[in-house]
Parts: C-alpha cells; sequence; structure tokens
C-alpha cells in the first residue's frame, strides 16, 4: 500500500492513522519485521512523532491492540437483567458489527495484529480478558472469573471471526437474532452458570471414562 501524504505533526488525525497503518503493518509483516520508520512513512507521519504518542513499538502494539472506545458501550447496562445478560451481551456485540463496518474493520484488525506474532498474541489475550472482566464484572459470578472471562472473549471472537472474517457457511447465512438465540444461552452459563473444577469431574462417578465400580 502507498504511503499516505505527510500529516503535520500534532494533526488531530494523526494518532489515529498511526495506529491503522501499525495494525496493517503488524498484520502483514508481523510484529518483529514491522519497524517505526515502515509505520511512519505509511501513517505520513514523521516517525519522531510516534515515538513522542507511544515511547517505544511494543507501546505502539499495546495502543494498537486496544479495543475502540465504543466498544466500552456494549457492556453498559448490562447487568440491568443478569438473567439476560448473555443474550444481549452477544445481540450488542453483533448488532455493532453489523451497524459500524467502521468499528468491525477496526476489530478485524486488532484480532489480525494479536495473531501476527506470539508476543502480540499474548497481549492481546491480557487486554482482551481485562476488558471483559471489566465490563462483566457486575454480573460474572465470583467464582473463576478469569477463566469465564476467556471463555466469553474465546466464543464471541470466534463467532466474529467465523461470520466476517472466514464466513463459514453457517455462521455467514444466519441472521443476527438466530446467532443471539443459538449463542447467548452459552455466554450466559459462561458469565453465571456453574463451570465445575477439573477435580470435581475427576471425582464425579459420572464420569464416562471411569472405571465402573466393583461390587462388594
Amino acid at each position: 500500500m502507498p504511503a499516505r501524504g505527510r500529516r503535520p505533526l500534532g494533526s488531530p488525525d494523526a494518532r489515529r492513522a498511526v495506529l491503522d497503518a501499525a495494525r496493517e503493518l503488524f498484520a502483514e509483516l508481523g510484529f518483529e519485521r514491522t519497524t517505526m520508520r515502515a509505520v511512519g512513512a505509511r501513517a505520513g507521519v514523521n516517525p519522531a512523532l510516534i515515538y513522542h504518542y507511544f515511547g517505544d513499538k511494543d507501546g505502539l502494539l499495546a495502543a494498537a491492540l486496544e479495543p475502540p472506545v465504543e466498544v466500552a458501550a456494549v457492556f453498559a447496562g448490562i447487568t440491568d437483567d443478569t438473567d439476560r445478560a448473555g443474550e444481549e451481551l452477544v445481540r450488542r456485540v453483533i448488532r455493532l458489527w453489523e451497524d459500524r463496518p467502521e468499528i468491525r474493520e477496526q476489530m478485524l484488525a486488532i484480532l489480525r495484529t494479536g495473531l501476527s506474532h506470539d508476543h502480540a498474541g499474548r497481549l492481546l489475550r491480557d487486554i482482551l480478558s481485562s476488558f471483559i472482566l471489566r465490563g462483566t464484572g457486575g454480573v460474572l459470578a465470583s467464582d473463576q472469573r478469569e477463566l469465564r472471562a476467556a471463555l466469553i472473549g474465546s466464543h464471541i471472537g470466534g463467532l466474529m471471526l467465523a461470520r466476517y472474517v472466514l464466513q463459514v457457511p453457517g455462521a455467514a447465512a444466519a441472521s443476527p437474532e438466530d446467532l443471539v438465540q443459538a449463542v447467548g444461552p452459552v455466554v450466559q452459563r459462561y458469565l453465571t452458570g456453574t463451570i465445575a473444577a477439573a477435580e470435581a469431574r475427576q471425582r464425579s462417578p459420572y464420569r464416562q471414562d471411569a472405571e465402573p465400580a466393583l461390587p462388594s
């Protein structure tokens, strides 16, 4: 992609241009092969401005992986009906991706950036887990909260990839409400349902791989 026109130092859209360019290059080249000079050239800014905004490449990566502020609205009031929070959360995410193509493209770029390098993937997991924990804190059950947040993020993120990136036929063809009704109850279980610990499953007499008890 050709470099964009040079933007003056401190112009209002310079920071956004840098983040857009960084996501593109991280996704195309990976974290290690992307240079600050290349990001500056694609964004049309002096590389010194990138250091001014983000400090170093790690800081730029962290900022590039941060969800857009509009996504925070997905969680607003999610606790008003705790029994339907999973359904409402899925509905809001799908509506955001359907109705706001600019947000959808930004989130897809974030996901691609996270897949570009192990370091980026670890950082994205930490950011999304923290983001989901904060957003669902009022309804998330008190036990195994990190696991619950990870399951919510994995399920919804996988659905978005299947529908909008891979365009898996069933997921791509389904109506938004069909997806809400299918996925909402699963997310609700992650939010408030019982998630048995591994130790409890191992002790359960109903394990399929458990040896039958011998008669006394």
